[in-house]
């Protein structure tokens, strides 16, 4: 599918992500998420699918698989 920016002469490709959200103060990296991502201008869409899963994953108690550090810029 062609890019949706307009100027852009990118197509969009099926490519897994790091999603990187705020949910109820805190940040949150979700690994591994189905997208597509414009293979010029680096846009990224998510199915509404996988929107939905991602607020259900958000909304249970799934312990993550691992903690990151993060880092505030001044």
């Amino acid at each position: 599918m062609k890019c949706s920016f307009e100027g852009c002469p990118g197509e969009y490709e099926e490519k897994k992500i790091v999603h990187t959200v705020r949910h109820k103060g805190q940040v949150r990296v979700i690994d591994h998420v189905p997208a597509e991502v414009c293979s010029v201008c680096g846009d990224v869409l998510l199915k509404p699918e996988t929107v939905r899963q991602i607020e259900m994953l958000l909304q249970s108690e799934v312990r993550p698989a691992e903690m990151v550090p993060l880092y505030e810029y001044a």
